[in-house]
């Protein structure tokens, strides 16, 4: 019990600090290095061909607004999109394999719906959107989740039934109009769980 109480405390000081999306520089290393793509920091407006073998696609700090291409992407286990200038995904259903979404800094103003339907995804990075206020219901009906953040958007309150996200490892709620009764809601609903205001 103490174990666990210290743990969490420990996850979230971490998780503040360099925040749990924060991808270590070795993860990217469990796809082979072929597979691999990095296509940040390159001034994009489109996303040029990829290689549809690819598991890990960084498209970071660029100037897209339309992904369609990603759609095709059938291998990707990581797909990485912060900081750029898009509002909507394309229908990514065919991504059964995708594990970690980052999204961070765009102009979503809801969470992507095409992401309620696959099943190997854990890692969602929604942070930065400051058009976000609400969190869909069938968000919180997803399980597997381990890593979401919805920091610095509009977002004021959860939905009611939190039960699917038991597993949830860490939740980042940081700088947003949280009351004192809805964090209490929250940590309540979800004890294990490292959670960030």
């Amino acid at each position: 019990m103490k174990f666990s109480i210290l743990k969490t405390a420990f996850l979230a000081a971490v998780f503040a600090a360099g925040g749990c999306f924060n991808e270590p520089k070795s993860a990217s290393k469990t796809v082979p290095a072929e597979n691999r793509v990095y296509l940040n920091d390159k001034n994009l407006t489109s996303v040029p061909s990829v290689n549809v073998k690819a598991d890990y696609l960084n498209l970071d700090r660029n100037k897209l607004t339309d992904v369609e291409p990603v759609a095709v992407l059938i291998n990707l286990k990581w797909l990485r999109l912060n900081d750029n200038n898009i509002s909507k995904l394309p229908d990514l259903s065919n991504l059964k394999s995708l594990r970690r979404i980052y999204l961070r800094n765009n102009r979503f103003s809801e969470v992507p719906e095409t992401l309620k339907d696959l099943p190997a995804l854990t890692d969602i990075d929604m942070s930065g959107n400051v058009q976000l206020k609400d969190i869909p219901d069938w968000l919180a009906a997803k399980k597997n989740l381990k890593n979401l953040s919805f920091s610095r958007t509009k977002v004021k309150k959860l939905p009611e039934n939190l039960e699917a996200w038991k597993s949830l490892q860490s939740l980042q709620l940081g700088e947003l109009d949280i009351s004192s009764e809805e964090m209490a809601r929250i940590r309540k609903a979800l004890p294990k769980t490292a959670i960030v205001f």
